[in-house]
Formats: structure tokens, C-alpha cells, sequence
């Protein structure tokens, strides 16, 4: 368990302590191609235009120490209302880019691949 503050842009900070998966562990256990370069976190929440709704990081941010795939949170599973099955914590990176509700990991080698933003068609 790591307590750690979430930060948002409208000004708003709260503490947590979260337990899960280190992401460098589950690339160690993947072993992602050589050209990935960029990892997409699809979530199970709709994007604002329609579709899945998603996020990339560089594989080098996701392999920071501090990035968690977090199913627990103060010392329990996460609600499903809020975060459930998985979110990932990027401590050093704004809430925003924390997804939440995660289904799916892709590694890739650039986002032109991911949609360029656009809403994902299922």
C-alpha cells in the first residue's frame, strides 16, 4: 500500500493509500515487442464523443515506480462506481490521465495506431 495525494486541475487534492500491481511488473511478465513505444489503457467508460473511452502513456512514464494498476483502495477493493476493476495511478502525471474502469492494455509503437483521440469503434 503507498499513500499517495491525487491532485486535480480544478484545485481539488485528496489522500489515499493504494494497493495493486506495479506496471512494471506485468511488462516484465508480458514482454512487450521491441517498437512498443506508447501504452493505451481502454476503459469500460464511455469517451465524451461516443466509443470506448481511452489514454495513452509513453512506455517509459508507465514503467515509472510509481505507477500502479490500483484495485485496492484504503485497504479495500475498489467500488465499482468509482474506479472498479482496475485505475492507474501515474503519480507524476494529473488525475485526468488516471483511467479508470481499465478493460484493456495494448502496447504500441505510435498512437497514430490508437485513434489519435478519435472514439474507438467496437
Amino acid at each position: 500500500m503507498r499513500a499517495q495525494e491525487n491532485a486535480g486541475l480544478q484545485g481539488w487534492t485528496g489522500v489515499a493509500q493504494w494497493g495493486g500491481l506495479e506496471f512494471k511488473k506485468l511488462v516484465e511478465l508480458v514482454k512487450p515487442l521491441p517498437e512498443a513505444k506508447k501504452v493505451v489503457f481502454y476503459s469500460f467508460g464511455e469517451g465524451l464523443y461516443g466509443g470506448t473511452y481511452y489514454d495513452t502513456q509513453d512506455l517509459a512514464t508507465a514503467l515509472y515506480s510509481e505507477c500502479l494498476l490500483a484495485y485496492e483502495m484504503n485497504s479495500q477493493s475498489l467500488p465499482q462506481v468509482y474506479e472498479a476493476p482496475l485505475q492507474l495511478r501515474v503519480e507524476n502525471q494529473l488525475g485526468y490521465k488516471m483511467v479508470r474502469w481499465i478493460k484493456e492494455i495494448s502496447f504500441i509503437a505510435s498512437e497514430k495506431r490508437s485513434g489519435q483521440g478519435r472514439r474507438r469503434q467496437e
